[in-house]
């Protein structure tokens, strides 16, 4: 079955024209605005996958992470076939963009948690 951080991050940067990957680089200031996503947790059938995931938004102010934050909302709530090797068959917004904690003051952070229900292709 096809992973879904290998199936939604190069999509959500072809969308959103922002550096996205599982990891968020270690100094990320000057690289701003970025997108992290992870599985985390979902469940597996026998011809289906239900991951969920976390994305984080990364920016250099809160407006900025909030825009981001929407538009990447707008665009997987949309996503339905082929993807990166996989099909998608339905997206679940399970918790909305909200702040969340950072370590630097500078970096304003937003993240959401997503159902993702697809098969391999």
């Amino acid at each position: 079955m096809a992973d879904i951080e290998a199936v939604l991050c190069p999509w959500v940067e072809s969308v959103t024209g922002c550096f996205t990957a599982p990891d968020a680089p270690d100094r990320m200031e000057g690289d701003l605005p970025v997108i992290r996503i992870q599985r985390l947790g979902g469940y597996d059938a026998r011809f289906a996958n239900h991951p969920r995931v976390v994305i984080d938004v990364f920016a250099g102010t809160a407006d900025e992470a909030r825009a981001l934050g929407t538009t990447v909302t707008d665009a997987l709530l949309f996503l339905r076939g082929p993807v990166n090797g996989a099909v998608v068959r339905d997206t679940r917004c399970d918790s909305g963009f909200s702040r969340q904690p950072w370590a630097n003051e500078l970096i304003h952070r937003r993240g959401a948690a997503f159902t993702i229900s697809l098969r391999a292709a």
